[in-house]
């Protein structure tokens, strides 16, 4: 059991949208510093809709919201912003500025912060995501996709935000930029103190960066744990319609033989089938 004081703590969370549909349904759920957090489950599972309550675009219709000192009900969405930033799925969807520099600009002058501040915190988040200067002036839809999402998430980091929840990042990028993007999601959590959430149906992504998974299903959160102990369990993942990665159902159909259910990477698989091996060799 976690000792810490959670950084968001969800209480009895409904939400229902304003046509009558019933997203949420009875949410409790904590999240502390340093997590790494993927949110996964079907389309319609609720898992956006729950992250959106996160960071006080939704407002519960009942149950709380609690973000350190916050009730969301009761606090305004420029409150909520400093604390939770949200990366949409479509970085195109959050750019609307006629450069980058005002697109990482915006939210710090929107909270009227100082020239002199705002200056310093374009700098700042610019250099985080590893955008270089000469992009500052560029229109942001004059560039890549993978460049685009980093300017997207420069404009939430300039805010400053403990939490930072990103929407299907890897969607629509190859490989190479899926790991650079994830990469970079992983350092902000390990050498920036960022939590991260990310909201995905990639699973070899959530097994390679991923160390706890809240699994969603009906507007219900039917598993929430490390990342290899949700894997394991098959059944309940069937809910979502989704699978482990392949390394882990293979490690699944053989672990009479000795090999962990749990496996979630091709080098564990490799090393638990070398020490094996091993001790068969050595009885």
């Amino acid at each position: 059991m976690n000792t810490q004081t959670p950084f968001i703590r969800v209480s009895n969370l409904n939400y229902q949208y304003p046509d009558g549909t019933h997203a949420l349904w009875d949410i409790n759920l904590e999240i502390y510093e340093g997590e790494f957090i993927a949110f996964i489950g079907q389309n319609g599972s609720g898992k956006t809709t729950l992250s959106k309550c996160l960071n006080g675009l939704f407002k519960p219709t009942s149950g709380d919201v609690i973000v350190e000192d916050l009730n969301s009900k009761t606090s305004s969405i420029v409150q909520m912003v400093r604390r939770v930033g949200y990366v949409f799925q479509n970085p195109d969807h959050q750019l609307f500025n006629n450069n980058c520099w005002d697109e990482i600009a915006y939210g710090p002058r929107n909270i009227q912060l100082p020239e002199e501040q705002v200056k310093e915190r374009v700098e700042e988040a610019a250099q985080v995501v590893g955008l270089p200067e000469r992009y500052f002036s560029e229109h942001p839809f004059f560039l890549s996709k993978g460049l685009r999402q980093r300017v997207a998430i420069a404009s939430i980091l300039a805010l400053r935000p403990k939490l930072i929840i990103v929407d299907e990042p890897t969607t629509g990028q190859d490989a190479r930029q899926s790991f650079e993007i994830m990469d970079f999601l992983k350092d902000l959590n390990e050498n920036h103190g960022h939590i991260i959430v990310i909201i995905t149906h990639d699973m070899p992504i959530v097994a390679a960066y991923a160390r706890r998974v809240v699994a969603m299903g009906q507007g219900r959160i039917l598993a929430d744990g490390p990342t290899a102990e949700v894997f394991k369990q098959t059944e309940l993942l069937a809910q979502t319609f989704l699978e482990p990665p392949q390394i882990t159902q293979l490690a699944q159909r053989v672990q009479d033989l000795g090999y962990d259910p749990g496996t979630l990477t091709v080098e564990s698989m490799v090393a638990q089938h070398i020490a094996l091996h091993a001790s068969q060799d050595n009885p």
